[in-house]
């Protein structure tokens, strides 16, 4: 068990290897609220309860799911699921797996990812995102401790450690019945509320000493000083993107400081998320005031001559709105008025995506 004034860092594998995503890639306690968290953590791992984790995006939810399974002592791997990237039709067989012939282009038997999961840990990311009907089906799988393949009626016995989680509300979503009140029960039995990285400064600065060291190695570049002008306000800053918007912030910063220095204005913190000087925030946040403040934020950008700021406000609009609407390519073409055909194409080239269609759903380790 940690010591209250010793901070954890938690990283992703192969961190550095990854396509540019929406995850975070390292979490650190070093908050005197994260520590508390890291050990209410460390005292569920070993137990064999579902884990619910609860908290935004970018806030590191797989990190601490991972943490979970290495802290658990089992021995199979992790698998990771995102379960708002897969489509309705092909979710069952996702998950459960399938039987040569169950459906058109089903060549051949697969295991799904409970069978591959199996004597270790399954996270499910974006559980609130699954179909009623799968969630029934996922509620019969936890209970009975077996999976049927589409196409089978034989049941498979799998040992599987559930960790879900999730950036909505589920009780809302249960309340709106989009949700089953069961199977929210069912994944509840040991929640973890990870709060957003605005609600743990004492992350921070730890944060961005981690970052700053693993993007001057990736540049081949010294360790540069942070001033203490450009630390006063990434510590001031309200973060709504979380960690992978700190990381993005910091990893730009490297690239265009000069001297050895951090200094505030090498951060480019993005004036989107700041009201104009003089505005008064409407509590309605209707279309015009939200424009407006695009517009104060696109007159800063261009009143510091920042580099690729088509480029980069181009990339800022699909990774938002992939991100807000959880990975979810239908939803994301809908919201931005444009077809899936060419969403794909701009989510590939901001490597959002891989070129294979299933890439991205689902990630094992041993």
């Amino acid at each position: 068990m940690p010591e209250s004034n010793t901070a954890k860092l938690l990283t992703l594998p192969n961190a550095g290897q990854g396509a540019l995503s929406i995850r975070a890639k390292a979490l650190i306690f070093h908050d005197a609220q994260s520590l508390r968290l890291l050990r209410q953590v460390e005292l569920i791992a070993p137990t064999e309860a579902n884990v619910l984790i609860i908290g935004e995006t970018g806030t590191g939810k797989e990190l601490v799911a991972r943490h979970i399974h290495a802290q658990s002592g089992r021995s199979g791997p992790f698998v990771a699921v995102n379960c708002g990237a897969f489509s309705d039709n092909l979710v069952e067989a996702e998950l459960f797996g399938h039987e040569a012939g169950a459906f058109t282009g089903a060549q051949q038997a697969r295991a799904g990812w409970f069978e591959a999961a199996n004597g270790g840990t399954l996270f499910l990311d974006e559980v609130g995102d699954l179909p009623l009907a799968m969630q029934v089906k996922l509620l019969r799988v936890l209970q009975e401790r077996q999976v049927v393949r589409l196409g089978s009626r034989k049941p498979i016995p799998v040992d599987v450690r559930l960790v879900a989680a999730t950036n909505v509300n589920l009780e809302k979503a249960v309340q709106a019945g989009h949700f089953r009140l069961d199977l929210y029960y069912r994944l509840n039995v040991a929640p973890v509320e990870l709060p957003p990285l605005r609600e743990r400064p004492g992350d921070i600065l730890p944060l961005v000493e981690y970052f700053i060291d693993f993007y001057r190695q990736r540049l081949d570049i010294p360790t540069p000083r942070l001033s203490q002008e450009a630390a006063a306000e990434l510590v001031a800053y309200h973060w709504p993107g979380n960690i992978r918007e700190l990381e993005n912030v910091v990893h730009f910063a490297l690239i265009v400081c000069q001297n050895g220095v951090v200094n505030p204005g090498d951060l480019r913190l993005p004036g989107f998320a700041l009201s104009p000087p003089g505005a008064t925030p409407d509590p309605g946040g209707s279309h015009a005031d939200g424009f407006a403040t695009v517009r104060a934020g696109l007159r800063r950008l261009l009143d510091e001559d920042t580099p690729e700021v088509y480029e980069r406000i181009e990339q800022l609009l699909f990774t938002t709105a992939f991100e807000y609407c959880r990975e979810n390519q239908v939803r994301t073409a809908k919201q931005l008025g444009i077809s899936r055909n060419i969403l794909r194409t701009q989510l590939k080239r901001f490597g959002l995506i891989g070129d294979s269609p299933a890439d991205a759903l689902a990630t094992v380790e041993a």
